[in-house]
């Protein structure tokens, strides 16, 4: 699977949920994910992320999809459910998607001040240049137009009426459910389904981001058994290794890496290619024109010319 390179100063969870939730589902069932790391979602073998390709060489990138797949391959976190606790999953999952997610696209996306000092110092640091420079604003602009779908015809004209309402609603769903969970491990007794997976996946960002604005991580944090079953499952299955550390900083006069002449190769790359695209589009719009300049004739010249057209005639 290809997935977005985590930064040093993100938290230790994948970035985006749905990275989260995929990984999260396949460590429940022991799925073997093999994860591959990338700063450029356009090097993954669909162009976005995440993106599978299984052993068939099939590639799926819509994150349902691929839960589905590893549930043909045998890999089932709902096998032991019954039919009620399945309908439980379904019904808290559509709670989710309309109560909490809303939020979080705001919180993370639309938000200015979380936008600026989390999400896009995020995703800029993760990504090369010029990627960094437009990728981010560009998921930006999705997240938008995503969250106005979410929200429908029937929300408020009024921003901050808006806002109040979905918190309002976000806040009774997280308190839903933490009333659900109570005491247990899991949602539906000592083993992980994919219900945890899915709640998992949008809480852990929420619980270990630090948000300079960050009222639903505040209602979020006095839920103290949903922060110990976030606590439970980053210690069981997203232990710290050192895949995830940064590694440690060459001294001058240590030994180059092997990966060092290719990082500079596509640093220079990407430069090269930055210039050529913002010369471009300088050239398309207007801004830088060419002109193709004549020469201008000295005196001398044009008497040559006039005596050498004598001398034919």
């Amino acid at each position: 699977m290809w997935a977005q390179r985590p930064t040093p100063q993100s938290p230790r969870i994948p970035v985006a949920m749905e990275r989260g939730l995929i990984e999260t589902y396949a460590r429940f069932t022991g799925a073997p994910l093999k994860v591959h790391k990338i700063a450029n979602p356009w090097r993954s073998p669909s162009g976005t992320l995440p993106a599978l390709r299984t052993t068939h060489g099939e590639v799926i990138s819509v994150p349902h999809k691929i839960i589905t797949h590893l549930r043909k391959e045998k890999y089932n976190a709902d096998y032991d459910l019954s039919a009620r606790q399945g309908a439980d999953t379904l019904a808290f999952m559509s709670l989710l998607e309309e109560k909490l997610l809303p939020v979080l696209i705001h919180t993370f996306w639309i938000d200015t001040k979380n936008y600026v000092e989390v999400t896009r110092k995020w995703y800029a640091e993760a990504m090369p240049f010029p990627l960094n420079f437009f990728l981010p604003g560009r998921m930006q602009r999705q997240y938008t137009e995503r969250l106005q779908l979410l929200c429908g015809e029937h929300r408020p004209e009024n921003e901050e009426e808006l806002e109040k309402e979905l918190y309002q609603e976000a806040g009774e769903c997280l308190t839903l459910l933490s009333q659900r969970l109570g005491s247990q491990k899991f949602f539906f007794g000592d083993a992980p389904a994919s219900l945890d997976a899915f709640v998992f996946s949008h809480l852990a960002l929420l619980l270990q981001a630090k948000l300079p604005s960050g009222k639903l991580q505040a209602h979020l944090r006095g839920l103290h058994n949903l922060c110990a079953y976030c606590a439970h499952i980053l210690s069981l299955y997203f232990p710290w290794d050192g895949a995830e550390v940064p590694p440690p900083h060459q001294t001058p006069g240590g030994p180059e890496t092997e990966e060092e002449p290719y990082r500079r190769r596509n640093q220079i790359l990407s430069v090269l290619a930055g210039l050529a695209a913002m010369v471009g589009y300088a050239l398309l719009s207007g801004i830088v024109s060419i002109q193709r300049a004549t020469p201008a004739r000295t005196p001398g010249s044009r008497a040559l010319g006039m005596a050498e057209e004598d001398e034919e005639e």
